[in-house]
C-alpha cells in the first residue's frame, strides 16, 4: 500500500513583495509538498489582490488567530513593530515559523527558547547574503571582528525616517555617500527595511558586539550589494553579494525573497544542506 504524506498547511502574514512572492512559489512549485491555506495583512486589499490573482477560495483571513487556525507553518513577512508578538503568538499556538523580518529578532532569544519549549521550529532564512553556513561554523571559534558594507540605490531609502530627521536630501546626493556607520542594533533600528542582513549576521555569528555596519548609496548604484569580512581564529572570510532588487519593492533584494522560498522548500521536503 502506497503512503502519501499530508501536505503542510502554510499561512502567510504580510502580502507585500516577499509574502506575495513566496505565495506564488508555493502554488507553482510546491503543490505536492504544501498548500497555501491562509493570507493575512492589515491592508486587506493586498490579500484580496493575491486571492484574485490565484483564483483561490476563502484563504483571506480577517485576523492573525484565524490564520493560525488554518496552518501548520506561518511565514512572517511584515517587518512591523508587532513582528515579535506575531511570531510569539504563532509559537504559543505550536505553529512552526519562518521569520523574514530578521532585524526584529536581533535580541529575541526568548522566542527561540519558546520554540524549543513548544516543540516547534523558528527558522531564519539566509537572506540577501552568502556564506551564512560558514559564519555559523566560524562562530564555534573566536571571531575577532566583522565588517558589513551595504550599498543600495537612492530609491531604496525613500521615506526613511532616520534620514529625514537627519536632514538628508536623497535627491541632492550626486556621488557615493555614507549614510550610516555604526553597530548592528542602531543599523536595524534606523534602517528596518534595508538591513536585515546585519541581524542575520549577528544571529549566525553570535558576535553582535563585534560587527560594524556601513550603509552607502549613490546615483550610480543600480543593485543592492553586501560585502562581508569576518576575521577570527579560523582565518578570514570575505564575501560579496550583488543582488537584483525585487521588482515589487526596491528596498528588498530578490535573493532575500528566494531565501525564504528555499527555507520553506527544505523544511517541506527535508532536503538540502543544513536540514
Amino acid at each position: 500500500m502506497s503512503y502519501r504524506k499530508r501536505r503542510l498547511k502554510i499561512g502567510i502574514v504580510g502580502c507585500g513583495a516577499i509574502g506575495g512572492g513566496i505565495a506564488r512559489y508555493i502554488l507553482k512549485e510546491l503543490k505536492k509538498d504544501c498548500q497555501l491555506t491562509g493570507l493575512y495583512d492589515i491592508e486587506y486589499g493586498r490579500v484580496e489582490r493575491l486571492r484574485r490573482e490565484f483564483s483561490a477560495g476563502p484563504i483571506g483571513k480577517s485576523s492573525l488567530q484565524a490564520l493560525l487556525k488554518s496552518c501548520d507553518l506561518m511565514i512572517e513577512a511584515v517587518n512591523a513593530s508587532s513582528t515579535r508578538e506575531i511570531v510569539r503568538g504563532a509559537l504559543l499556538q505550536k505553529r512552526n515559523v519562518i521569520a523574514m523580518s530578521v532585524g526584529k529578532l536581533l535580541d529575541a532569544q526568548d522566542l527561540f527558547d519558546l520554540a524549543r519549549k513548544r516543540g516547534c521550529h523558528l527558522l531564519i532564512p539566509s537572506g540577501a547574503i552568502a556564506g551564512i553556513d560558514a559564519v555559523k561554523s566560524a562562530s564555534l571559534a573566536r571571531i575577532r571582528g566583522i565588517n558589513l558594507t551595504t550599498r543600495k540605490p537612492l530609491n531604496g531609502f525613500a521615506n526613511n525616517s532616520y534620514l529625514i530627521k537627519k536632514g538628508v536630501d536623497l535627491a541632492a546626493i550626486k556621488k557615493e555617500t555614507i549614510l550610516f556607520k555604526g553597530n548592528v542594533a542602531s543599523a536595524v533600528r534606523f534602517f528596518p527595511q534595508n538591513i536585515n542582513v546585519a541581524a542575520t549576521l549577528a544571529l549566525a555569528s553570535q558576535a553582535k558586539d563585534k560587527i560594524t555596519v556601513c550603509i552607502m548609496t549613490s546615483p550610480e548604484y543600480k543593485n543592492n550589494s553586501h560585502e562581508v569580512e569576518i576575521i577570527g581564529d579560523f582565518g578570514r572570510i570575505v564575501t560579496r553579494t550583488d543582488n537584483v532588487v525585487s521588482p515589487e519593492n526596491p528596498k528588498t533584494s530578490y535573493l532575500a525573497v528566494l531565501s525564504g522560498m528555499q527555507t520553506l522548500k527544505q523544511f517541506c521536503q527535508g532536503t538540502g544542506i543544513g536540514t
